[in-house]
């Protein structure tokens, strides 16, 4: 390597976004053998799922539950980089009416909904249904919304329904397809383990780093790529701007975490054809939500995992981290996440009035959040989406260029959700990259 301002390199797999999704890619790959690089144009790893230090505490940027038993941890094995998280139990209780449910307990939906409506078994067992194959899946144009009306008017289940939604995929119950929703309560599993790490999720991310490093793979951060070479109906390679400086990195697979979007602008749309740009701008469908993260001297609710409301009209769920990880927040402090959807979530919204129907939300629920210190208001859309396409609205990781994959949050498999989704979608772009690589063949 030259020390001139447009030094080149050469690389097995070039993965463009340092997220979930490019990370466990990342993973799969040096774990088989293969020589990869990472590069990521921020600072830091993670993505939409990172960390930030603000005023002595660790302050989420995004997604907080890391799923145990998932693929997520395998990845972490498959390096044998310990996960770091501590569970809670329960991990999600339901606030209803000012009363807490935990589903922990047994009972699933009929605990969840019983008091509520007459329809709770019902619907409790349309899950089972499908299941066990004994019912179809409504058709896509139905949405959550209208699939629940069929069994109750409540409108308290509705605004349960609604968190639902929101808090796993950042959309409205009227957005998102039924089909969707079912499929991830019926096969994917409801109330799921998961924990919080106490260094941050970037802690996570990092000894996912150091393990990719220890592998012999490289990663860039503070390295954006500015194209995707395409040369005779494959990719052969990514431009890289790092720290200022020009590369060239010449590659035989590329895999991008940055959406198909971004893909598509990388490499030009002529590269990858009309058919394939035409369906991405109407298929696709981004969704927003508002992340509040705030701290309070007094402790507001005393459950260690997270809560989802029934009774809100914004406010979806809410965590305390420091009923696990008090590391994070300097002492005499509780540290809080909250998540707020907005109304509509996938298209526009007036930010500063969600935003305050969000906070109002918080007032009423927890009279002390009035002497709440706040420490940031993410407002997570545009380019830096809660998702970068609904579930049920998502592309194939597959691209027209045989060796270009997407991987992430708008190519996961149908219904599923959270960041577990996005590490799955990585963990089978890099067994697609192996197969054009060819499995244990020599760099």
């Amino acid at each position: 390597m030259t020390s001139s301002t447009n030094t080149s390199h050469s690389y097995d797999v070039v993965v463009i976004g340092a997220g979930a999704g490019g990370m466990s890619a990342a993973a799969h790959l040096v774990a088989a053998g293969r020589k990869v690089l990472l590069v990521e144009s921020q600072d830091r790893l993670g993505g939409r799922a990172s960390s930030e230090e603000i005023d002595g505490f660790i302050v989420n940027r995004g997604a907080i539950a890391i799923e145990r038993g998932s693929g997520f941890e395998q990845t972490f094995d498959l390096l044998g980089v310990p996960l770091d998280v501590r569970e809670p139990q329960p991990a999600t209780v339901f606030r209803i009416d000012g009363k807490i449910i935990d589903p922990s307990k047994g009972g699933g939906w009929n605990l969840i909904l019983g008091g509520l409506t007459k329809a709770a078994a019902k619907i409790g067992a349309s899950f089972g249904d499908v299941r066990k194959g004994n019912a179809e899946l409504p058709e896509e144009a139905l949405s959550t919304e209208d699939w629940l009306k069929k069994f109750t008017k409540n409108q308290t289940v509705h605004r349960l329904f609604r968190n639902f939604c929101a808090a796993i995929w950042a959309a409205n119950a009227d957005e998102l397809p039924a089909r969707a929703f079912l499929t991830y309560f019926a096969f994917k599993g409801a109330f799921k383990r998961f924990g919080f790490c106490p260094r941050g999720t970037i802690g996570l991310w990092n000894d996912l780093g150091d393990g990719i490093r220890a592998k012999g793979g490289d990663i860039w951060l503070n390295a954006p790529v500015a194209r995707i070479h395409v040369a005779d109906g494959r990719a052969t390679g990514v431009d890289v701007v790092r720290d200022g400086v020009p590369h060239r990195v010449d590659a035989k697979v590329v895999i991008s975490n940055v959406g198909p979007t971004a893909t598509i602008a990388l490499a030009g749309e002529a590269a990858l054809g009309e058919e394939y740009v035409t369906k991405a701008r109407r298929v696709l469908r981004p969704a927003a939500n508002i992340v509040v993260n705030f701290a309070t001297q007094k402790r507001l609710i005393d459950q260690p995992g997270l809560i989802t409301f029934a009774n809100t009209e914004r406010l979806c769920n809410m965590g305390e981290l420091t009923a696990m990880c008090p590391e994070m927040a300097p002492p005499g402090w509780h540290l809080y996440v909250a998540y707020v959807v907005p109304k509509p979530a996938l298209s526009d919204f007036d930010e500063k009035a969600e935003t305050e129907l969000g906070l109002q939300d918080l007032r009423n629920e927890f009279p002390d959040f009035a002497q709440a210190k706040i420490l940031s208001i993410r407002v997570m859309r545009g380019d830096w989406p809660a998702q970068r396409s609904c579930a049920g609205f998502d592309l194939p990781q597959e691209t027209p260029l045989p060796n270009l994959w997407n991987v992430g949050d708008a190519v996961k498999d149908y219904g599923g959700g959270g960041t577990q989704a996005c590490v799955d979608t990585g963990r089978e772009a890099a067994h697609k990259a192996l197969g054009v690589l060819g499995v244990g063949q020599a760099v």
